[in-house]
C-alpha cells in the first residue's frame, strides 16, 4: 500500500522550523477468488430481505478492514448455483498484507463460502469487463436411484440413462461464434446476444460406466440461463426424444421458446474465470489465471 506523506513547515519564531507530517493512505485494488456451495444462497447479488454470497462477503469485509465496501464479481451466479473460482474486485484502504486479509476472511464467513486468493491488482481492474473467458461446468446424475448425499451438486435425471456421446456430438454445433438468444431467458439487459465458445464437451465418466455425465463449456461470455438452457436442450437429444441435428437447428432459430427446458441450478458450477491484469504496457499480454480444485468433476 502506498502512504503519501504531506509536508507542511511552520516557523516558530527564532526557535526554528517545526515540520508536520500528515499520513494519508491510498485506495488498494484487490481481487478475490471465491469457492462457495450455492445452496443457502438466494444467488450473488446483494436482495432486500435475502441471504446471498455478495452480501455475506460485503459484511466480512467491513469487520474485518472496519470499511464498507462494494464488491463487483465476473458473474453473478443464480440461487443454488456454485463456484470453484469466481473472481470478485474491490477497493479499500486496509493495509493487511494479502494472505492476512485472506485467512482473517475465512475466519469470519460461514462454512460454505471460502477466499482461496487475495492478490493486489493495478487500479483499474474491473472483474466484469477484465474477465475474457469463463468455464462452466455442469453435471448430471441419471442412476436409477436418486443421489442422496450429492444431491445439492448435480441433476438427477429420472426419465432413463442418457446417451452421453449422442450429447457431446450435438453439441459441437455450438463452437464457435454464434448469436444464442434462443439459450438465454429473457429479463436480461445484454447489447448483444453474440458470444464464442471455444470449448465444449459432455461425457460419462470412468469410461462411460458410471452414473455420472459432465458438461464442460468455456466461452468469451455467457448470457443470463445461457448454460442451462444448453444442457436442458442437449438432455433432449440425450434422452432420445430429439435427434443429433436438433440443437443445430434451435441456435439458428434464435429463438428461446424453441429450445429445451431450463436445468436446475444445483448441477452447475463456476469453474473458473480468465482477465486481463490491466498491468503496464511490457506486460499487457499477461493473464491472470484462475485453477481451482476439481470439485464437481465425476
Amino acid at each position: 500500500m502506498a502512504i503519501h506523506c504531506h509536508l507542511k513547515w511552520y516557523a516558530v519564531g527564532s526557535e526554528g522550523v517545526a515540520i508536520h507530517c500528515h499520513l494519508e493512505q491510498s485506495m488498494r485494488t484487490l481481487k478475490l477468488t471465491l469457492l462457495y456451495d450455492g445452496t443457502a444462497y438466494a444467488g450473488w447479488q446483494v436482495q432486500p430481505g435475502q441471504v446471498t454470497v455478495q452480501g455475506t462477503l460485503e459484511a466480512a469485509i467491513g469487520k474485518v478492514t472496519g470499511q464498507a465496501v462494494r464488491v463487483l464479481a465476473s458473474g453473478r451466479t443464480d440461487a443454488g448455483v456454485h463456484a470453484l473460482g469466481q473472481v470478485v474486485g474491490f477497493s479499500s484502504e486496509t493495509d493487511l498484507p494479502t494472505d492476512v486479509l485472506r485467512r482473517a476472511l475465512n475466519a469470519e464467513l460461514p462454512h460454505d463460502l471460502a477466499v482461496l486468493d487475495v492478490a493486489e491488482v493495478p487500479d483499474g481492474f474491473h472483474a466484469v469487463r477484465d474477465a475474457v473467458r469463463k468455464r462452466y461446468r455442469y453435471v448430471i446424475h441419471d442412476g436409477l436411484v436418486r443421489e442422496v448425499f450429492r444431491r445439492r451438486y448435480c441433476w438427477h435425471h429420472t426419465h432413463g440413462r442418457l446417451d452421453a456421446e449422442a450429447m457431446n456430438r450435438a453439441a459441437q454445433v455450438l463452437l464457435g461464434t454464434h448469436d444464442f438468444s434462443s439459450f438465454e431467458t429473457s429479463g436480461a439487459e445484454r447489447e448483444s446476444s453474440v458470444r464464442t465458445v471455444s470449448d465444449i464437451s459432455v461425457e460419462r465418466g470412468r469410461g462411460g460406466e458410471c452414473d455420472w455425465i459432465t458438461l464442460e463449456i468455456e466461452a468469451n461470455g455467457f448470457l443470463y440461463n445461457m448454460v442451462r438452457a444448453i444442457v436442458g436442450t442437449l438432455v433432449e437429444v440425450g434422452r432420445g426424444a430429439r435427434p443429433e441435428s436438433w440443437p443445430g437447428e434451435v441456435l439458428r432459430a434464435a429463438d428461446r421458446r424453441i429450445a429445451g427446458p431450463t436445468a436446475p441450478p444445483q448441477g452447475l458450477f463456476l469453474v473458473n474465470v480468465d482477465c486481463f491484469c490491466n498491468c503496464l504496457a511490457e506486460c499487457n499480454e499477461c493473464v491472470i489465471r484462475v485453477v481451482p480444485h476439481d470439485v464437481g468433476k465425476k
